[in-house]
């Protein structure tokens, strides 16, 4: 096989859940191939790299081999190599501070320890 469709590409590799989808997002420029934006008929190569901009996730990829029908989520996954960097990991956050029902308002001093807790310093 000397290449394949992006859209069906990108259906049988699961980046899209129908193949509608898959042309739709194609006509509105959210599939690029090796940077440009890439019309659903656009023919791939081995070696590609596909950006898709899908479910407001951007991923990078790498077309390893074709397929003209949709198979399971294994096969699927050999049809590319992932080249998305990683993200940083999202910043820790202490948990919320609950205070029990009918306790009233903190006192200044609860309020400070409650302050110190969450890290506001003085």
């Amino acid at each position: 096989m000397s290449g394949v469709r992006v859209d069906v590409w990108v259906w049988a590799a699961r980046l899209a859940k129908t193949r509608s989808q898959a042309t739709t997002a194609c006509k509105a420029g959210h599939i690029k191939v090796n940077g440009a934006t890439a019309k659903p008929a656009h023919n791939l190569k081995l070696g590609d790299t596909v950006r898709s901009t899908l479910y407001s996730v951007e991923r990078i990829y790498r077309v390893e081999a074709f397929a003209t029908k949709r198979g399971s989520a294994a096969e699927a996954a050999a049809l590319f190599t992932d080249l998305t960097p990683k993200l940083p990991p999202k910043p820790e956050r202490p948990a919320e501070i609950v205070r029990e029902r009918g306790a009233g308002r903190p006192s200044k001093r609860e309020r400070r320890q409650l302050d110190a807790l969450r890290g506001f310093v003085r």
